[in-house]
């Protein structure tokens, strides 16, 4: 009824959600999937399931996934997995999948991007910016999740990602700096030069497949015999290089000395640089370092600001 009195029509359009039954629609993707000799499967997670100010209470995939991929990767072992987020899943399947793309959230373009890399018309060369743990309970964190009493409470300390589990000797699905090529690399003939400024290490880094790719030199720094208790080992320079098939190239990392070695001194206020002994490995994520190099810092000094 329109508002002078007379007579009007009224119009809406229907909106909603096609409800579905998760079993019927896994059985219809095995179906799917026994038919064709590849399968490309995408799942992962959106803005429903995680974004910015929004606590996650566990690493699994949305109800029904996990089930879906594992089916299917049964009817069909040719299968390759495509995982979006933007934090670590679990991922009860990862050893019976072949491969195993993680593209993050690419904006508008992802799709292309996802298809560039899986046909091949792109060689990835990205790296894990954090660890992938295999449970939410390995996670540094976990005994600290939420707030008591309107305090959060980080007590992980300086043991945060890759730091912890190293210190735990805790294994993780896939280690910080992790991530793989289509050509293959290796390091070799690693060298150290220092002075009170900086550390030079120069490595040579060898394409050893058959395409052109990208390698990122990563190199960790641990005391040898610190005065607290630290890390075992911190990420303190990368460099990346590009290289065609069987190229060799040396590449030099460069780290300021003092950002290298230093930690806070809370009872001096100030940072110190621990008079010692040191060791730089270099490798290919925090979990792969077969090139090592030591250095010595002959006097303990303290200083502040940057």
């Amino acid at each position: 009824m329109s508002s002078n009195g007379k007579t009007g029509s009224l119009q809406y359009r229907d909106r909603g959600i096609q409800k579905i039954e998760i079993e019927t629609e896994i059985q219809k993707a095995v179906a799917l999937a026994k038919k064709v000799d590849q399968v490309i499967l995408c799942a992962g997670l959106n803005s429903d399931w995680e974004s910015e100010g929004y606590y996650r209470s566990t690493m699994d995939l949305p109800p029904g996934t996990d089930k879906l991929i594992a089916a299917v990767v049964a009817a069909n072992p040719n299968t390759a997995v495509i995982i979006q987020s933007g934090t670590p899943v679990t991922m009860p399947w990862l050893n019976d999948v072949s491969s195993l793309v993680h593209p993050w959230y690419g904006g508008n373009e992802t799709g292309n991007a996802i298809a560039d890399v899986v046909f091949g018309a792109v060689n990835p060369s990205g790296k894990l910016p954090l660890s992938f743990p295999h449970r939410n309970e390995d996670n540094p964190a976990f005994l600290n999740f939420r707030s008591e009493r309107g305090s959060t409470k980080y007590g992980e300390g300086v043991y945060i990602g890759y730091r912890f589990y190293e210190k735990c000797k805790k294994d993780v699905a896939f280690p910080f700096g992790h991530g793989l090529s289509y050509t293959t690399f290796k390091l070799s003939s690693i060298s150290l030069q220092k002075t009170d400024e900086e550390i030079l290490i120069t490595v040579d880094v060898q394409n050893t497949g058959s395409v052109d790719g990208a390698e990122v030199v990563q190199a960790y720094v641990s005391q040898q015999s610190p005065s607290i208790n630290r890390p075992p080992k911190e990420l303190k320079g990368f460099e990346k290089v590009f290289l065609r098939p069987h190229q060799t190239e040396t590449v030099t990392v460069k780290i300021l000395t003092k950002y290298a070695i230093s930690f806070w001194d809370e009872h001096r206020n100030a940072w110190v640089q621990d008079a010692g002994g040191y060791i730089v490995q270099v490798g290919t994520s925090s979990a792969e370092n077969p090139l090592s190099a030591d250095f010595e810092i002959g006097q303990t000094t303290w200083w502040n600001g940057l």
